[in-house]
């Protein structure tokens, strides 16, 4: 070691655990950034936005072979008392920019150093994650005119931005160019940039310009759904989601499901334009919502990432979907899009970018996308099962060494659609069901009613609301407890003969039903219900058997539930139905919005874009519809749990009944005849 190299002083940052040696004197913002730690500032270490506060670590680190304390970093400058007396510094924090290396460090770099941080109101996410955004503020002190040096003002914006950032070879964007010397002026010659630069190499863009130091970055990551589209509002300086929403989605009254908006286009001259146009309005509501919940001016907004299915997705692009409605299902553009707030019309600040992450394949979107990211099935060596079940469901298999991804068509019967009591969720209606097998008497607990039907309180409490309807974590649910206590057999035909056991099995026509409440709206569970759920359910059991059969794997290790509907589902209901295969049910879990997740990881941080643009061009995508198996999967889906498939690990904590089968016309009125056998 040289003698220089001895006198160098190791600095320690947490939580990256980046280390590297540095010469007395080095402020500790310098050492950050020469090893890529992210430490935020704004007024490029002139100690005026606070931003880049850290805490130094006190005590002998052996495992590091450090011993660091506070006399190791230089006693607080003028720089920071000035900062301090119109600001308060938490204590034990420092300016990161003013503070000095003096000797060995373990430094702590908070994530919460945002100055006058809102409130979080709503939490989209318990998860952190390391930041890495688009956009940059940089504050710079730009030279006066001087007629002796007949340099631009913008020019010599560009040399202080190279100066103090580095910043080479800026794109400024058109909408700026009018307004630099009225900012320039008005800022005494102080100035704020936000910079974009997403890919590394590519030339940076000056897309924002405000007069002396601001101190304000934000961005959106919002999820496009077929029923409702789910917005954060992020702080980019801070990474804090500070405001939280959703609204419906108002293409809603062109079709309920995707393929029947697909056909407005088609039999519509002006159905794209009014589908986007739609879209676009409702997300900029959105907008306005969640900004003045957190109590943000939308012109600080700077970037955004959407994920969307793939006809969600082209229709906010502004694209005709058709192709996307017949084989062979073709993507106008499948890779990552990069574009500007104002080609898509939307009401933010007028030079942000957007950035939509990459669709996977014809019916598996940029939404999949985003939840492969968020729970990164590519990431590990356990097997993962990733299903999004909605209209379409979505389903990613695989793991570090191999994933693979297809679409099933379930259909609309989970969301209430189709179902003769059925409603989405929203008070009233039913979401949770018990059957007692003995009695088959019901008991259930209805969307803002906290109560269950058979607990005090509840009657009361439920006329305010109304008992209107069943949704889909209910349809679920009461399938597969009609199962449990023997009211439908394996093959889903309601079992006429246990009417002369219980007065809620309800003669219709040449069939049965299972009377669920019988009040001022009686509510039914039907033959043509149940038929309806199994057909769902086989759709999507069939096309995860078929990604298993690619794969060659015979159980999955853990399961994901992604999406509104998944995080209601009782993983136990599901597995009992036959929705999805045996497992260990403490390794099912719902995990929410996890495409809005996976947007919110994009928006921070550039590496997880190229990370989710790398994965799906690795992901095999199965098409359904041209798998010869595929319709003895989903003829063997057809039965609770399935026909063929054995459930071991569920039978370990719910007793399956004897598998009852009930021939053709067994269970049928009008006095026919039934047959029994059993296997």
């Amino acid at each position: 070691m040289t003698e220089t190299a001895s006198q160098d002083h190791l600095v320690l940052f947490m939580p990256s655990g980046k280390r590297g040696r540095f010469p007395t004197g080095t402020t500790v913002l310098e050492a950050a950034r020469s090893l890529g730690v992210y430490v935020e500032s704004v007024c490029g270490g002139r100690a005026t936005c606070g931003r880049c506060q850290i805490e130094v670590q006190e005590g002998n680190f052996a495992k590091h072979q450090i011993v660091s304390a506070n006399d190791h970093i230089s006693p607080v400058g003028p720089k920071e008392r000035r900062y301090a007396e119109v600001r308060t510094i938490p204590e034990g924090r420092r300016l990161s920019c003013s503070a000095q290396i003096l000797g060995d460090l373990v430094v702590d770099v908070p994530q919460d150093t945002v100055v006058n941080a809102q409130v979080i109101r709503k939490a989209a996410t318990d998860r952190t994650f390391d930041r890495n955004p688009a956009i940059q503020l940089c504050y710079v002190e730009v030279d006066e005119p001087d007629m002796h040096k007949p340099l631009g003002d913008l020019d010599r914006l560009n040399v202080m931005l190279e100066k103090d950032w580095g910043w080479q070879n800026i794109l400024v964007a058109q909408h700026l160019l009018p307004d630099v010397q009225k900012i320039l002026r008005k800022g005494n010659w102080g100035v704020t940039a936000a910079i974009h630069r997403d890919l590394e190499g590519s030339r940076p863009n000056l897309i924002a310009l405000w007069p002396g130091l601001h101190n304000e970055a934000y961005g959106i990551a919002c999820d496009i759904g077929s029923t409702t589209i789910a917005m954060h509002l992020v702080s980019l300086l801070s990474g804090r989601v500070i405001a939280s929403s959703g609204a419906s989605n108002p293409q809603i009254r062109f079709g309920e499901d995707l393929m029947s908006r697909v056909s407005y286009v088609m039999m519509n001259p002006d159905g794209r334009e009014a589908m986007t146009k739609a879209v676009r309005q409702a997300i900029n509501e959105l907008t306005v919502k969640v900004c003045t919940e957190a109590g943000v001016d939308p012109n600080n907004i700077l970037d955004a990432v959407f994920v969307a299915n793939p006809i969600m997705h082209h229709l906010f692009l502004g694209i005709d979907p058709t192709e996307l409605g017949q084989a062979p299902f073709a993507l106008a553009v499948s890779g990552a899009v990069h574009t500007w707030s104002r080609e898509i019309d939307l009401a933010i600040n007028h030079g942000a970018r957007v950035y939509c992450l990459p669709c996977i394949a014809g019916h598996v979107g940029a939404d999949a996308a985003g939840a492969t990211l968020s729970e990164g099935p590519h990431r590990q060596d356990r097997m993962m099962l990733l299903v999004d079940v909605g209209t379409n469901a979505e389903i990613v298999l695989g793991n570090r060494d191999r994933t693979v991804a297809a679409s099933s068509p379930t259909g609309p019967a989970f969301e209430g659609a189709e179902i003769s009591c059925g409603q989405r969720a929203a008070p009233g209606a039913i979401e949770r069901v018990r059957i007692d097998a003995e009695t088959l008497e019901p008991r259930f607990k209805v969307i803002g009613v906290e109560q269950w039907s058979d607990e005090d309180g509840f009657a009361e409490a439920a006329e305010k609301v109304g008992i209107t309807g069943i949704c889909g974590s209910a349809i679920i649910e009461v399938v597969a407890e009609m199962y449990l206590s023997g009211v439908i057999s394996a093959d889903g035909v309601v079992d006429g003969s246990m009417a002369a056991k219980s007065h809620r099995i309800l003669e219709n026509g040449r069939t049965f039903s299972y009377l669920l409440h019988d009040g001022a709206q009686k509510i039914t569970v039907t033959q043509n219900d149940v038929r309806a759920i199994q057909l769902a359910k086989a759709a999507l059991y069939a096309g995860i058997k078929l990604l298993m059969e690619k794969l060659g794997v015979e159980t999955v290790d853990t399961i994901r539930f992604a999406g509104a509907f998944g995080s209601f589902i009782d993983p136990k209901y599901a597995m009992v139905l036959g929705l999805i295969p045996d497992c260990d049910l403490a390794e099912v879990k719902a995990v929410g919005n996890a495409a809005g997740t996976g947007a919110m990881m994009a928006l921070l941080n550039r590496d997880y874009r190229r990370e989710i643009e790398d994965t799906v061009k690795r992901i095999e995508k199965i098409e359904t519809a041209l798998e010869p198996h595929f319709q003895q999967l989903f003829i063997d889906a057809m039965a609770l749990p399935n026909k063929v498939d054995p459930f071991p690990k569920l039978s370990s904590v719910v007793t399956l009944p004897e598998r009852k089968i009930l021939a053709e016309g067994d269970g049928e009125g009008g006095g026919r005849r039934r047959r029994r056998s059993r296997e």
